[in-house]
């Protein structure tokens, strides 16, 4: 990492780069789609649109007979009207468990509903721009979704946590040994994450000077690219300034000065660990809720709502574009507060 590049630049470099990789594995049309979608969307979604589609057609390579007749990245762009609605189909029947270099990959109802949303974008490109004369990706309906319960920290369950990261009495004796090298990151990180309920990814982006603390607030860079300024309490300031002394006393690695959060490598902390420093706090507390960085974030949105009551206060806080997003996943804390006003009216005097 480049002195002076962001975080967020290095990673949109990052996938530009697999990006290309992946492009010399489908068909050459392709790249007319991902420009064509270019300023719409961000360099970590037309990534996941490029593997997407790297399935499909490795399946239709594998199992359509007109497309065993051709290499994938030879097919021609009409191709895609030789693909017919029964073979979409059969192609997300396909993806619930199928085998890749030896491993076993499973898609659920939300995976099968991400891999028709790329089909549906990418026919539609062509369709819409009267390239295809058939759209077979916009006659398969999405699977049905099932509502997922969801988990977040009880207020309790969040006070256990905050003092199971300070003490460390229920880690292993293996991660007792680091505990004290990292206790004051870590302290600094969950309540940041459960203070400010910002995402995992906007966490590990922050840098030094991205903190304010004449005003307890600090710049992120939401999901899209934009930036955004977020406020934080004393209870957040107090563990960041904590952390930053410890921190102001650690050499980081070249590339790495201007990051926040710091691994025991002294580079810039990544989304992977975070969630394993999450993981391994959060099993002491509650081991039978499984507790991500984004249940932290739902758990933080949770509380706001709780004291508020201000669903668009929620989501402008969370970075939710759809305020019918943010209702979706506090539905439950309106029918909490319905039942409340059931018992709160009494008719006669008991």
């Amino acid at each position: 990492m480049k002195k002076g590049k962001s975080y967020h630049d290095e990673q949109n470099k990052a996938n530009i780069q697999k990006m290309r990789l992946v492009l010399e594995t489908l068909p050459h049309f392709c790249r007319q789609f991902f420009r064509g979608i270019t300023e719409q969307t961000s360099t970590r979604t037309r990534l996941a649109y490029a593997y997407d589609l790297r399935v499909f057609f490795e399946y239709m390579e594998k199992n359509n007979s007109i497309c065993q007749q051709t290499a994938i990245t030879d097919y021609p762009l009409d191709i895609l009207d030789q693909i017919k609605r029964e073979d979409i189909e059969e192609y997300l029947e396909y993806i619930s468990l199928y085998e890749k270099d030896g491993r076993e990959i499973s898609n659920d109802e939300r995976g099968k509903s991400r891999k028709l949303a790329t089909l549906r974008s990418f026919y539609n490109f062509f369709y819409r721009n009267e390239m295809i004369k058939t759209n077979p990706a916009g006659l398969v309906p999405m699977p049905k979704q099932h509502d997922k319960e969801i988990v977040r920290l009880d207020i309790d369950e969040v006070v256990i946590l905050l003092n199971q990261v300070e003490e460390g009495t229920s880690l292993t004796a293996a991660q007792r040994r680091y505990h004290a090298k990292t206790k004051v990151r870590d302290v600094a990180l969950l309540t940041l994450l459960l203070g400010t309920g910002i995402r995992v990814s906007e966490c590990v982006g922050l840098n030094i000077n991205d903190l304010d603390f004449k005003n307890n607030g600090m710049k992120i860079v939401r999901k899209g690219g934009f930036e955004a300024v977020i406020y934080f309490g004393d209870e957040v300031q107090n563990a960041l300034v904590d952390y930053l002394e410890k921190r102001s006393l650690t050499t980081a690695s070249p590339g790495h000065e201007e990051a926040l959060f710091l691994s025991l490598q002294n580079r810039r902390i990544t989304v992977r660990s975070v969630e394993n420093i999450v993981k391994k706090y959060a099993a002491t507390v509650t081991p039978l809720k499984n507790i991500t960085p984004h249940k932290l974030r739902s758990t933080y949105g949770t509380s706001l709502y709780r004291e508020t009551g201000d669903i668009y206060l929620v989501a402008d806080v969370l970075g939710h574009k759809d305020v019918n997003t943010t209702r979706k996943h506090y539905a439950a804390i309106d029918e909490d507060r319905r039942r409340m006003a059931a018992r709160a009216v009494k008719l006669r005097e008991e």
